[in-house]
């Protein structure tokens, strides 16, 4: 493998952003602009936190570490925010949930000396948690939300008939959970057939032996697992609660899908 990629070749990538551009624009899926602004987003960022990260790796863990993860669950919170659009409180949930699920899995890591407490294990370790922690907290908002528009007419009939609003959301806070984790279900039992883990990967092309790359790649995916199963299940718990009133009537809430 080339040990290089060279500003020629990365040019090329653009053929992979014209297909799907082609395929939005040919079936008219209204999603041109956000294809290429997502393109383009997206390589500024990368180019801008792989310079971040140069200069953070060099800084004492104790200042590099806090800040890195601050940054990274602020963004985080206000990007699943948008799931639970019009939804009350919804960003301070997310902000503590991922701030207690990623000092839970650090803490783990260090305490069972999984890795060290340096900048350059810390941060993408911890920012493969905090990413699909978000994603799951955003799945199970959207999710929340659609099974309680859908089933308005049933709630209130269960309501009226005397059930409590656990009771009443038991249904939705099932399929709400199921819809958050059967992905990351799939995604474990399949892992190393259908795909290889990046971090596996990586690590591999990068010199490390294939039994440490795994034995590497084994903590995250096992702490994503934990983490995004804790992730869905702390914000569905958490939420539900607000689409009823004081009284135990259900909200009208106006809330955008």
């Amino acid at each position: 493998m080339s040990p290089e990629i060279s500003n020629q070749s990365l040019l090329f990538l653009v053929v992979f952003v014209l297909v799907p551009l082609t395929l939005s624009y040919y079936y008219q899926l209204g999603l041109n602009k956000g294809i290429i602004w997502s393109s383009i987003r997206g390589t500024i960022q990368l180019f801008a936190i792989g310079y971040l990260l140069t200069f953070l790796f060099d800084l004492p863990a104790y200042i590099g570490i806090p800040f890195m993860l601050s940054v990274m669950i602020t963004v985080a919170s206000f990007h699943a925010r948008k799931k639970g659009k019009g939804l009350p409180s919804v960003l301070g949930v997310i902000f503590i949930g991922l701030i207690v699920i990623e000092v839970g899995v650090l803490g783990l890591w260090l305490l069972f000396d999984m890795i060290e407490f340096t900048p350059n294990e810390v941060i993408p370790m911890s920012g493969m948690v905090i990413g699909n922690s978000m994603i799951a907290m955003g799945l199970a908002l959207e999710r929340l939300k659609s099974e309680f528009k859908e089933n308005e007419g049933r709630l209130t009939a269960a309501l009226s008939l005397g059930a409590e609003p656990k009771e009443a959301s038991q249904i939705i806070i099932q399929r709400t959970l199921g819809a958050s984790l059967i992905p990351n279900v799939d995604k474990l039992k399949t892992i190393g057939l259908v795909q290889l883990p990046g971090m596996m990967t990586g690590l591999i092309l990068g010199g490390v032996s294939p039994i440490m790359a795994i034995k590497y790649q084994l903590v995250i995916s096992l702490s994503i697992f934990s983490a995004v199963s804790l992730s869905a299940i702390y914000i569905t718990l958490m939420m539900y609660k607000y689409f009823f009133t004081n009284k135990m009537q259900l909200k009208h809430m106006e809330i955008d899908q």
